[in-house]
């Protein structure tokens, strides 16, 4: 890739997915309220989609805005359990009430991305994938949280499927670089057609 595109998220995986497939990445995290955006979108009945869908795009636009003639990136992942949006936990009682929840249910992560340039919307994409937990004691839920805990903190859905997490899981349904927070082959092919990577 002759350009730079410019990551709107602190996120280290999103960044590392984004190296490994050779595409050159400048990280400039955006700083927004997403408790305050997500509470409005929330009460003016935004879908759980809508609403990762929105986030990735306040990032996007806040980033390019202050970079002109770049190619802007801005990600955001939403966990959904039959329409209720989960939040990342902020305290360990809490992951363990999400995971309880989750216990033998499906739930939906859904990872969105939107692609900025000049302040405008060029490119967005909405990745989805079903999940179904097992059922899970409450020993073995807090047990996991007692371990865990600094790496799932940050945690949509307070696990992480590339680590412990997966053992929670009896089926995923999806794309793997969607659980990671990032539709990478969609927008691999957008940067491929736009002539921004060679193939």
């Amino acid at each position: 890739m002759s350009t730079t595109l410019i990551l709107a998220s602190a996120s280290q995986i999103r960044n590392t997915l984004l190296r490994n497939a050779a595409v050159k990445t400048e990280v400039q995290p955006a700083r927004i309220d997403e408790e305050m955006i997500k509470a409005s979108l929330e009460a003016e009945g935004a879908r759980p989609r809508d609403l990762a869908d929105a986030l990735a795009e306040f990032k996007a636009r806040k980033i390019s805005e202050k970079n002109p003639g770049r190619l802007v990136l801005g990600c955001d992942q939403v966990a959904e359990l039959g329409g209720v949006v989960l939040s990342k936990p902020r305290d360990a009682a809490e992951a363990v009430a999400q995971l309880l929840a989750m216990s033998g249910k499906t739930h939906r992560l859904l990872s969105a991305a939107v692609i900025y340039e000049d302040g405008k919307p060029l490119w967005r994409h909405v990745g989805v994938v079903r999940l179904r937990m097992r059922d899970l004691s409450t020993d073995y839920i807090e047990s996991y949280v007692s371990r865990n805990w600094d790496s799932i903190c940050h945690a949509v859905g307070a696990y992480k499927l590339e680590e412990e997490g997966v053992r929670l899981f009896s089926k995923i349904d999806g794309d793997y670089f969607n659980v990671l927070g990032l539709p990478l082959t969609e927008l691999l092919s957008y940067l491929i057609l736009r002539g921004d990577l060679e193939i």
